[in-house]
């Protein structure tokens, strides 16, 4: 070996894969595809809001993305059947020289319900974050769907001055687009402190729900007290709720306090938290 050859630069990345699927079998909702690869597990189904919820906790376990790590998951519901998808903790995104992806895919059937709610995803700065979602929904299928996102890390004084951030949702149901946003956001981006962006609060939050709901329930929505400046819209078949927030913990409780009312009113169910978001 010629000890003045260059020696070149290592930088080992995981790329990870999970499938997950559920099915209606008699009164209850069971897992009947979990297939991974790579760092992505669920752990043990729950069944903590009774037989017809299946719960899921997603774990990823090197408790972070680093430069050139890649997420890609899926889940299918199959007809009448209802999941419950969360993670233990938050999502955290390092700083990094190369991106990191994470590309997630959700199909509902008819008369089927996913709820998508992990915790929060913090995005250090120097990150290089890009995040993709896609969501099916087919026939009279219902979705509760929310994330979290905080930029730096205000608790330790971290702005986000550095990398970037970019995320792509969209929503169809029977192949006819309900939501499309793209957003992409770049350290020390005039958006962070702006008054039509971010207006200086690192952490925003978005809750979207499948349904229509009344002027008395949006009345009882928007008079939740909490520390974060948020709304909620009608649209034709989607409930939309947004809030800028300076800590993750205001977010989070501002959008289960949400879910609290919405749940039971649109999809049906009363509302019972998972015991993880306690922990």
């Amino acid at each position: 070996m010629n000890a003045s050859a260059p020696t070149a630069l290592f930088t080992p990345s995981w790329h990870a894969r999970l499938e997950l699927g559920y099915a209606r079998v008699a009164d209850s909702t069971r897992p009947v595809l979990r297939r991974h690869l790579g760092p992505l597990r669920v752990q043990k189904h729950l069944y903590g809001d009774g037989p017809q919820v299946c719960q899921h906790i997603i774990v990823h376990p090197p408790g972070g993305i680093a430069g050139g790590d890649r997420l890609d998951i899926s889940a299918t519901v199959g007809e009448q059947a209802w999941a419950q998808l969360t993670s233990p903790g938050a999502a955290k995104w390092y700083h990094a020289s190369s991106p990191a992806f994470q590309q997630i895919q959700l199909r509902v059937a008819p008369g089927a319900t996913l709820e998508w709610l992990p915790q929060e995803t913090i995005i250090y700065s120097g990150a290089r974050a890009e995040l993709s979602t896609a969501i099916e929904l087919q026939g009279d299928a219902r979705l509760c769907y929310w994330d979290m996102i905080a930029l730096g890390r205000p608790a330790s004084g971290e702005r986000f001055n550095q990398g970037h951030f970019q995320s792509r949702l969209d929503i169809r149901r029977d192949g006819q687009l309900l939501w499309h946003e793209r957003q992409r956001i770049l350290g020390d981006d005039g958006l962070l402190d702006a008054s039509i962006g971010l207006a200086g609060q690192p952490v925003f939050a978005t809750l979207l729900v499948s349904g229509e709901m009344d002027s008395a329930l949006l009345e009882r929505c928007r008079s939740i007290p909490g520390r974060v400046r948020g709304d909620l819209s009608q649209l034709p078949g989607l409930v939309v709720a947004r809030c800028l927030a300076h800590e993750a913990l205001h977010a989070r409780a501002w959008l289960i306090e949400l879910w609290r009312l919405l749940r039971p009113a649109l999809l049906g169910r009363a509302a019972v938290p998972p015991r993880i978001w306690s922990t």
